[in-house]
């Protein structure tokens, strides 16, 4: 059987990036540009354009999660009638050429280490903005050997990351580099971008459709306040504790806050629930919210046993998670919450969502949030006791 490769159709902009002979091409790309529909083309013509045998391509994306996206799009490109001659093998998430034996892997850029030993032919980076920059300096490692190329492409997300420095040499040089913006798409309507500049904070529409690079990188909580709120854990002791209960693989984390909004206890731990009782009643009996959403219901209840000033947050329906962080958001901006640098990262990593219901503020697929969750939680107790506190009490006597 004679098979011929006709590439699909790409417009003049995604043709010019996938086309670029350059060793390394930068792409920075609005939301809906077609990046992974390109580099799905790219990375497949690498494949089976590339002479010899059994060598390694490599997809690599900041979670696992991204890159099983990839792995099934990729599978999905190819042609029904001969999908059946390529080997795809979903628990190391690979695809098997026919004839050559060459491997497209699809890769998790969360574990750096990982990624080090192979020689690699050619490697798309995608969503390189929210990968960290261990990975890309491993993944170069990989190249080496084999002077194989790579396209690195993701959205903007504010000048702070390797990407941003990267694609912006690349961009003073003149080589391998691209912007797309949303509008460049000629199959989006025009419609759905002014309507979404019109629900979006102006920096988010900035970053994610125009491709203009923001401070603060989408960050709800703004990345300059986070950092002016750093403080060691103070020494007073905590008026209240917010809590967020482990769930599957993520940790329990407890953040105790002063009279004055700072920090004064923080741990994290992974233990069976009944560890995690007998930690959470050897606390000082101060006011506590826990999350109760889920396996944190039953938890919360048998807890609430043993002491009356137990609160349960469950943050199913409606919009209460996305309150609790805009409460927190207020309480970083207005210099009124400290905390140490252990709750950097996840704050950092916080970005804008835009939803059909409207923006919402959350971390990144496959990352965790129990630091900002337990913050959050206990910001929003402290907010509480302190209103509670300020309301006049009054004294009743009865003749």
């Amino acid at each position: 059987m004679k098979i011929t490769y006709q590439r699909p159709y790409l417009y003049p902009n995604q043709a010019a990036f996938v086309d670029d002979p350059s060793r390394f091409t930068w792409i920075e790309a609005g939301t809906k540009v077609g990046k992974t529909q390109a580099m799905v083309i790219w990375l497949f013509e690498q494949c089976i354009f590339t002479p010899g045998k059994g060598k390694n391509f490599w997809w690599v994306s900041p979670y696992f999660l991204t890159s099983n996206i990839a792995f099934d799009r990729m599978f999905q490109f190819i042609p029904e009638p001969i999908r059946h001659l390529f080997v795809r093998n979903q628990t190391h998430q690979t695809i098997t050429f026919p004839g050559s034996g060459h491997k497209i892997w699809f890769k998790s850029g969360d574990k750096p280490d990982t990624l080090y030993g192979e020689d690699v032919y050619a490697a798309v980076v995608d969503e390189a903005s929210r990968m960290r920059e261990a990975a890309w300096h491993a993944l170069l490692s990989t190249l080496t050997a084999t002077g194989g190329r790579a396209k690195i492409i993701g959205n903007i997300k504010g000048k702070k990351n390797w990407f941003y420095r990267g694609a912006s040499k690349a961009r003073e040089a003149g080589v391998g580099y691209y912007r797309l913006s949303t509008k460049e798409n000629p199959f989006i309507d025009a419609k759905i971008i002014e309507q979404a500049r019109q629900e979006l904070p102006a920096s988010v529409f900035a970053e994610l459709y125009e491709c203009v690079a923001t401070d603060d990188g989408s960050n709800p909580f703004g990345i300059s306040y986070i950092h002016a709120q750093l403080r060691p854990l103070s020494g007073l002791d905590p008026v209240c504790f917010g809590i967020d209960l482990a769930k599957k693989q993520d940790y329990t984390v407890i953040t105790g806050l002063d009279c004055n909004g700072a920090t004064c206890y923080y741990e994290k731990f992974q233990v069976d629930w009944g560890q995690t009782k007998n930690r959470i009643l050897a606390l000082p009996n101060k006011p506590m919210r826990i999350d109760s959403t889920g396996v944190g219901d039953p938890v919360t209840e048998d807890l609430q046993r043993f002491r009356d000033n137990i609160e349960g947050f469950n943050y199913s329906g409606g919009n209460k998670k996305q309150q609790l962080m805009e409460g927190l958001a207020l309480g970083i901006q207005q210099a009124r919450v400290w905390f140490p640098e252990d709750y950097v990262d996840e704050l950092e990593a916080f970005e804008f969502l835009h939803t059909r219901t409207g923006v919402r503020y959350e971390a990144p697929s496959g990352q965790n949030d129990d630091k900002v969750n337990s913050l959050a939680l206990a910001w929003s107790k402290w907010i509480e006791i302190q209103r509670d506190s300020e309301i006049p009490k009054i004294s009743w006597s009865i003749a």
